[in-house]
């Protein structure tokens, strides 16, 4: 069951993430209406819904942003938002894939083109990188909840195929199928998760000089700062000095 972890860069990315919280709260908000809109406004009948709602929470997002973004997807005249992944490669040959939510195509790939450009890497078709990923369900608690036994222990019963186990928290892996029920049966010892949705985790990280490391941290927040990225994911592996000289 042990894997490897990646919530070093993880918890980076989170950290850019909070210095814009407005930002972040409108990409939050976005996905709570997609997924609203996708299925019935009810998070306990919408597992997707739930996640939204999981994350807006952990991230402090007020009660009332939360049920103006459930309301506002049975609104006539709410955008209408299209989920495109795109994928590509950062300098160092480092696999990225981004998932987006956007009312307009030809900005978005504009733009994100632009930014691998400007990086030293390019932007590919579909399908390019993600072979090196899993697409998998992820589901996340504070390190505090329980010790990594009972956490494993718990996570082998309810049927999760992985588990890691740092200083940061726990990372809960399942099949897509599984994450509602694995998430449940979790949720039902250990409270709320922080995390319950479904990610592209790397197969293999690929450890990159610093140099190297700077080019493509630029480029992996210029991405998340973009206001129809929703997710970013590479197999980078950044070392210790950098995250520390980055704020990391």
């Amino acid at each position: 069951m042990a894997g490897h972890s990646q919530f070093k860069n993880i918890m980076h990315r989170k950290g850019r993430q909070d210095a814009m919280r407005s930002k972040l709260f409108s990409k939050l908000a976005r996905e709570i209406t997609v997924s609203a809109k996708m299925g019935l406004p009810d998070p306990a009948m919408n597992a997707r819904l739930r996640a939204a709602i999981i994350a807006a929470r952990s991230e402090n997002m007020p009660k009332d942003n939360i049920e103006r973004a459930i309301k506002k997807a049975a609104g006539s005249d709410g955008e209408n938002y299209d989920e495109i992944r795109y994928e590509g490669y950062a300098p160092g040959g480092v696999a990225v894939i981004i998932e987006a939510l956007t009312d307009n195509r030809n900005r978005t790939a504009s733009e994100i083109r632009s930014y691998f450009t400007k990086a030293g890497g390019s932007l590919a078709e579909t399908g390019a990188v993600s072979f090196m990923f899993d697409h998998v369900g992820a589901i996340e608690f504070d390190a505090k909840t329980a010790d990594a036994d009972t956490m494993m222990e718990a996570a082998i019963e309810a049927g999760a195929d992985d588990v890691s186990t740092d200083e940061h928290g726990h990372e809960i892996i399942t099949e897509l199928e599984a994450l509602r029920d694995v998430a449940t049966a979790m949720e039902s010892k250990f409270g709320e998760p922080r995390k319950a949705n479904l990610i592209w985790r790397a197969q293999n990280m690929i450890a990159v000089d610093d140099e190297a490391g700077e080019k493509i941290m630029k480029l992996l927040d210029a991405l998340e700062e973009n206001d129809d990225v929703q997710h970013v994911y590479s197999n980078a592996e950044f070392s210790d000095a950098l995250m520390a000289k980055l704020g990391g």
